[in-house]
């Protein structure tokens, strides 16, 4: 029988810093900014504009050259060169022919070096102003009452993150530990299964790189089949990991009730910013069990961490 009770661990709990709330604060700071209508005046270069516009080539309408809504900060050069400009000195209600030339290369080839013009609507001049650390701050962006208050709420927040970290190193750790002398029959299908998943996982992380695997493969000099066997420890340690863990959930009962499944499927949702209806034509039979084992893993690794002699120490950051 698998002994993984009294496990001795140690929890460290890192305390959150002032500079990381004001480092929070600053992203905040940076994401929002106040945004004051002008009424008064003409635009100005980092005015933001709200338009409505249509693109004509030889008086025919092209794909992607019409926009209603869209918003345009003068003097951010991402529209094509000279647009900006011509809507310098403009006031809320204009109607502006814009004439451009695309440039060539161009990333639509059709378009590359030919002549346009876009009928503008300016819908709304806009100024974009930062915010003051202060209680307006947190009440129009935070919804707070007081910037105290939302300063507080951060720091709890943050702290909150920290410990759930922490506490997913201590569980990860107690693991380790319980399976160090541990052994189990690995099967040839389960080593092939983990080395998969271990690909999968290596082909996702370059993909939010914008990296393929085979041009990973070329950067590397190495083949699939190398990265592959490079794969093969982790792949193993993991089979044996799922083992104590599968074993833990046998001996404890723990089985992925109802509501279990129903909350992983919500934080799927948010992690992936998406809503059920969303993510529900997803959940074929393949990816429903692998939530439903997720589930009975998150379960015996808490009971592997309540189940262990933990002293906590703090540190600051």
């Amino acid at each position: 029988m698998l002994q993984y009770k009294s496990l001795k661990g140690t929890l460290e709990r890192l305390i959150v810093s002032d500079a990381q709330v004001d480092d929070q604060i600053e992203q905040l700071l940076q994401q929002h900014a106040r945004v004051i209508p002008v009424t008064d005046r003409e635009s100005r270069l980092d005015d933001e504009l709200l338009l409505d516009y249509a693109g004509f080539c030889d008086g025919e309408p092209f794909e992607g050259g019409t926009a209603q809504d869209q918003t345009l900060l003068l003097g951010s050069g991402t529209f094509i060169p000279g647009f900006e400009e011509q809507l310098v000195g403009k006031r809320a209600g204009d109607e502006v022919d814009v004439r451009v030339t695309f440039p060539s290369p161009y990333h639509a080839p059709a378009l590359a070096g030919r002549e346009a013009v876009f009928h503008c609507h300016v819908k709304e001049i806009r100024l974009r102003q930062r915010y003051a650390p202060d209680d307006a701050f947190a009440r129009e962006v935070g919804g707070f009452d007081s910037f105290a208050a939302m300063r507080e709420a951060m720091r709890q927040g943050l702290q909150a993150y920290a410990d759930r970290q922490a506490d997913e190193e201590l569980k990860l750790r107690l693991l380790d530990a319980l399976t160090e002398n541990y052994a189990c029959d690995i099967t040839d299908a389960q080593l092939e299964s983990a080395i998969e998943a271990q690909m999968q996982s290596l082909t996702a992380q370059l993909s939010r790189q914008g990296l393929t695997l085979d041009a990973y493969c070329q950067f590397t000099g190495k083949t699939k089949a190398q990265l592959r066997r490079d794969c093969e420890p982790d792949a193993r340690k993991a089979v044996i990991r799922q083992s104590a863990l599968a074993e833990i959930a046998r001996q404890e009962g723990l089985e992925a009730d109802e509501e279990s499944v129903a909350e992983a499927i919500r934080q799927l949702c948010r992690d992936n910013h998406m809503t059920l209806e969303q993510l529900t034509p997803l959940l074929d039979e393949s990816a429903q069990r692998a939530i439903v084992q997720n589930v009975i893993t998150q379960k015996a690794l808490d009971c592997l961490r309540d189940n262990a002699v933990v002293e906590t120490v703090q540190r600051h950051a």
